[in-house]
């Protein structure tokens, strides 16, 4: 145990570290507030499906050589996200099967961009680490700690902002509407910050696993509390400290970041579902 201490202590001296932590419980925190709004609407796979969608503009992106990929990145999701969210209030396309689509074809075409005009020589490992997350957290910059700090900031104060029209617009958009509340700009509100949260975690978790952040957190606070404030702040500090636990535990024993936070969460999960039996409670 003491020689764990030695080795964290130790890489606390290096400014990549503390990179990471800052930038693991910024987009865990970001991610667990709309995760619960996500999950009660049944649109938890919109997270999953733009991720796909923020790997084929990042493949974009290097084809492109472009010095920083995460303009043009961020600008692709964004726009997939709104459009994904109009594909569900239409009769022919269903949201489930736009989200599919989108999902499937952004993931095959920015792979198949990526083979066909392979930017590096190694290949399988860019795409290893975009889609898992990279297994060095040396990647992060400060540029990108700060850049991910004014989102989150952005993000964090839209959210408490707009708190009860997202909860109104959670639990029933027929009635936000009839209060005078435009149901359809919040939830376009809703998917943009969800876009945006996705490309920031790309560099730490991946593509593949950025919905797990959104999800996991939000079913497990359900297990314990009831309330939509109590869910959303359990949500928010369960993430936090699963984010903060996989990166201490990735530093320690050399896992990947990504892998290692969603196995945190998933732990943290069977925990919530046990206690929620042990002590009766229930989901929202």
């Amino acid at each position: 145990m003491a020689t764990i201490f030695e080795t964290l202590k130790l890489y606390f001296t290096y400014p990549f570290v503390r990179y990471a932590l800052i930038v693991g419980v910024l987009i865990a925190l970001c991610s667990s507030l709309l995760g619960v709004t996500l999950v009660l609407k049944r649109f938890s796979f919109i997270g999953d499906g733009l991720s796909h969608v923020a790997f084929g503009g990042m493949a974009i992106a290097s084809v492109l050589k472009f010095t920083n990929d995460m303009p043009l990145t961020l600008t692709v999701t964004v726009i997939s996200a709104i459009l994904l969210l109009m594909s569900s209030k239409n009769a022919k396309i269903k949201g489930d099967a736009a989200i599919a689509m989108v999902s499937v074809g952004s993931l095959a075409i920015g792979y198949l961009l990526l083979n066909i005009f392979s930017p590096s020589g190694n290949l399988s490992g860019d795409v290893c680490s975009t889609l898992f997350g990279s297994t060095s957290i040396l990647t992060l910059t400060k540029t990108e700690v700060y850049l991910c700090a004014v989102l989150s900031v952005i993000v964090v104060a839209v959210f408490v902002l707009l708190y009860n029209r997202i909860f109104a617009v959670t639990f029933d958009e027929d009635f936000s509407n009839a209060t005078g509340i435009n149901a359809n700009l919040y939830n376009f509100a809703i998917a943009i910050i969800i876009a945006v949260i996705i490309v920031l975690a790309m560099n730490l978790v991946g593509s593949l696993l950025i919905s797990a952040l959104v999800i996991f957190p939000s079913l497990s606070a359900m297990r314990l509390f009831k309330s939509f404030k109590s869910v959303t702040v359990c949500s928010a500090v369960l993430s936090v400290l699963c984010s903060l636990l996989g990166i201490l535990i990735s530093i320690v024993f050399g896992t990947p970041v990504g892998s290692t936070i969603v196995a945190a969460d998933i732990i943290a999960f069977l925990v919530c579902y046990i206690i929620g039996l042990l002590v009766g409670g229930k989901k929202i």
